[in-house]
């Protein structure tokens, strides 16, 4: 019998069936490179972001089941970590080979912030090179991106490019450019050390838990498709197209309700729904 150092991602508890149907995936299931893009953007474009649990003080649970339990059995999304476990369960049931790493979101600021973004990069079994796939960001993209220099990658008018820069002590820094409004921007920073669940579980709880992280304060949610990425900042409500267009609104708590289950696709209890609205923060 296998034993399990803590380097598995424990496909064998996910149900295949359901994360495919919640995911709208009826493509082929092998580790192809045809299979591994439609899977991205099935995921990304049907799942969405949210810290909803963090902002009421509910502890986020990183392990396979319990997050299949909240995104594919319940009508919810997610934050960074929960979208990488359950990506990355099915890749191991599917046979796909891939690295976890974790990536220090920088958004264009000249600041060392902590490295609490999850990532992998992943081979398939018909292609030799290695491909960066961010599914938990909620800003796409839509599909893998190589992992290589300069390699760029445009989905439906969402452009994005990968440098490779020279670090400290030798070690390489990757860092992930998208095109956005004000031009081409540094969303996050990773390098190719493995994280394992473990360091998932450890980095989620800073997300989840410490005062002074942002997704404690303030209701966040992202939806992300084709043709536009909706966002909820506190209660500032963001619409931007592929083409850069972008239109904001401040919404009432009165709108929370109908905005989250219709717009963003989360059900939410009343109780819960309630504390939501009543700690709606500006963004």
């Amino acid at each position: 019998m296998e034993t399990d150092r803590g380097d598995r991602w424990h496909g064998e508890l996910l149900d295949l069936d359901a994360y495919l149907t919640r995911i709208g995936h009826t493509g082929e299931r092998a580790p192809t490179l045809a299979a591994l893009r439609a899977l991205h953007r099935a995921h990304v474009t049907s799942l969405p972001f949210e810290n909803v649990d963090a902002v009421l003080g509910v502890p986020v649970l990183v392990d396979v089941e319990s997050v299949q339990r909240k995104l594919v059995r319940g009508r919810r999304g997610g934050y960074c970590y929960e979208h990488v476990v359950l990506f990355a369960a099915a890749l191991e049931r599917l046979g796909f080979r891939f690295t976890a790493m974790s990536g220090r979101v920088t958004l264009g600021r000249d600041k060392i912030l902590p490295a609490t973004h999850a990532l992998l990069a992943v081979t398939a079994a018909d292609d030799d090179r290695r491909w960066l796939c961010d599914v938990g960001f909620g800003g796409g993209p839509l599909g893998p991106v190589e992992l290589a220099d300069g390699a760029a990658a445009d989905f439906d008018g969402w452009r994005y490019r990968l440098a490779r820069r020279q670090g400290a002590d030798g070690i390489d820094q990757w860092w992930l450019h998208e095109y956005g409004p004000d031009g081409w921007v540094d969303r996050h920073t990773f390098t190719l050390n493995p994280q394992y669940a473990i360091d998932f579980v450890v980095g989620s709880h800073f997300v989840g838990t410490h005062p002074r992280s942002p997704f404690t304060k303030r209701l966040f949610v992202q939806r992300f498709t084709a043709g536009r990425h909706d966002v909820l900042d506190g209660s500032l409500r963001t619409t931007t197209l592929p083409d850069g267009t972008r239109t904001e609104r401040k919404i009432h708590p009165a709108e929370l309700p109908a905005l989250l289950t219709e717009e963003f696709g989360i059900d939410l209890g009343s109780a819960a729904l309630a504390r939501l609205q009543d700690g709606l923060v500006p963004g």
